[in-house]
């Protein structure tokens, strides 16, 4: 069993790390089987949370409202994440969206990760559901606020040394750390309609927005529009 690794977990206003956003990243550094260190923070979204996300992590809007921008709060979590082992629970999903953050902003997040959904699988194939809360449940794991980041991420840390004591014995490969690869496409800049649009949209709705048409992307800008349109 690794002795020292950062398990973490981010909470998203989609699926797809492209096109979507981070709003949070929890994460703990354990030191020796102990918990050394915690981040913990909100990232103030280029668009408005939905009330679907709302409903499914219970952030809110004004929640995010004064938090640090992506670039900043990523930053600070690459320093924090150091030359660690990542543990997370479906953890490419969560790499895939610092790794398109870190790209983006020119940094390098390459990482070795252990996946306990992945463990899960193997040992736990009878289990009708092998999501986070329901291996939880299995091992009456507590997690106080399931769906937020920090408290997801405690949970995947006792889950992943709950897990190693039971099967790692019997079953080494799977609790052996290995490459988290996700290829980032490099994204397309904005068209010069969909600023025009934007630009105009935002004058007409008299929302204020900071946003750079020089580095804007067309997933970012038809995001954009997409929430200013629905709201």
């Amino acid at each position: 069993m690794l002795r020292s690794y950062i398990a973490f977990d981010i909470e998203t206003t989609g699926l797809n790390p492209m096109e979507n956003e981070i709003i949070e990243i929890g994460a703990l550094k354990v030191r020796d089987g102990i918990v050394a260190e915690r981040f913990m923070e909100f990232i103030h979204p280029i668009t408005p949370i939905s009330p679907m996300i709302t409903g499914l992590t219970g952030i809110t809007n004004e929640m995010v409202a004064d938090a640090r921008s992506r670039s900043q709060v990523v930053s600070d979590f690459l320093d924090f994440c150091g030359e660690d082992i990542l543990v997370g629970h479906n953890v490419i999903f969560d790499y895939s969206f610092v790794k398109c953050s870190a790209v983006q902003d020119g940094l390098s997040f390459e990482k070795m990760g252990i996946d306990t959904l992945k463990i899960a699988k193997k040992v736990h194939a009878d289990l009708d559901s092998k999501s986070l809360g329901s291996l939880c449940d299995h091992y009456h794991i507590e997690n106080k606020a399931a769906h937020r980041a920090y408290h997801d991420a405690l949970a995947t840390a006792k889950l992943y040394q709950t897990l190693a004591h039971y099967f790692e014995t019997e079953e080494p490969r799977l609790f052996q750390p290995v490459q988290l690869t996700y290829k980032v496409r490099k994204p397309q800049p904005a068209t010069p309609k969909q600023i025009s649009f934007l630009t105009s949209l935002i004058q007409k709705r008299g929302v204020k927005m900071e946003w750079d048409p020089k580095t804007l992307t067309r997933s970012e800008a038809s995001r954009i529009i997409d929430g200013l349109l629905k709201g």
